[in-house]
């Protein structure tokens, strides 16, 4: 009789335990994250491999819902999900990250800075040809006289900002 009873108990714990659980689709929806990117932060560690049910099917804890909240507003602040899962990592083993968090922020802005005084080099540069055009006026060439005498040189800036690769 104990074993039954000790067995419903079981079982009725299990119950109420999957009621808190969240299927993948659920998460989904509430969090606002595609299913494939909630599968693709699993296997880049960013999220605990959730439990499964027998027929496969995920079941995350309410407490992903947390963690995306986190992923999302950390990338917000412009945290790439390398930088995301590495601070993630830290705090798994028991550590604060917090220093670390700010130790990136410092580098991104010493980014931002350089980056922002090549684009302004850039613009100058723009603004000087273009000045030059309108003096110009119609220049002929094979197609474009004006670009093909132009003198701005192609910038790392130029070609990061357009993503695409020298």
């Amino acid at each position: 009789m104990q074993k039954t009873a000790f067995k419903s108990v079981q079982i009725a714990n299990e119950e109420q335990q999957l009621c808190q659980m969240l299927k993948i689709g659920e998460v989904s929806n509430l969090s606002g994250i595609g299913i494939e990117a909630l599968r693709f932060y699993e296997k880049s560690g960013l999220l605990d491999k959730p439990e499964r049910t027998n027929s496969g099917y995920r079941m995350y804890d309410t407490g992903v819902l947390e963690r995306l909240a986190f992923i999302k507003q950390a990338q917000v602040l412009g945290f790439s999900l390398d930088d995301i899962k590495q601070i993630i990592d830290e705090k798994r083993a028991g550590k604060n990250p917090c220093a670390e968090v700010r130790e990136l922020v410092r580098l991104r802005l010493q980014e931002l800075d350089e980056r922002m005084q090549e684009m302004q080099r850039y613009r100058q540069e723009l603004a000087a040809t273009l000045d030059e055009w309108d003096e110009v006026g119609v220049s002929q060439g094979h197609i474009c006289g004006l670009i093909e005498g132009s003198n701005v040189e192609r910038s790392i800036t130029e070609s990061k900002l357009r993503g695409k690769k020298k």
